[in-house]
């Protein structure tokens, strides 16, 4: 398990990620790398963020996740529910505008630690 106090590096999926330079979803996949996390960008559409491979569901994903970040909206969120369930990460964080409580709900009832959060203010904070 990942030791906050440790530095350790994460594996962290970012939904939602964007192509789009001025979107926080990019400036976080940027932010998280340049941090030294390995990053898995997820997008139905593209192929790659940064340079890194994006995914087009979190199924996709075969490693074991830390943080999952969330930058989509709720409604988005509501049809992803059991794929982010059965992703399992350690750890969700919902950046604002991505609130869904009944995917909160279903998450803290598996165990998985949630947190209403930016991730780029945690990461410039050191509290990611």
């Amino acid at each position: 398990m990942f030791d906050e106090k440790s530095g350790d590096k994460m594996n962290v999926v970012v939904l939602g990620a964007s192509i789009k330079e001025s979107r926080y979803s990019n400036i976080a996949v940027k932010a998280l790398v340049d941090a030294g996390h390995k990053v898995f960008p997820v997008h139905k559409v593209y192929k790659s963020i940064h340079g890194i491979d994006a995914y087009s569901s979190v199924l996709d994903i075969k490693e074991k996740i830390h943080t999952l970040t969330l930058y989509v909206c709720n409604e988005s969120s509501d049809y992803l529910i059991e794929e982010i369930l059965k992703l399992n990460p350690e750890r969700i964080i919902f950046n604002p505008g991505s609130e869904n409580y009944d995917l909160k709900d279903k998450a803290e009832n598996k165990g998985i630690k949630v947190v209403f959060a930016c991730t780029l203010v945690m990461l410039s904070s050191g509290a990611f």
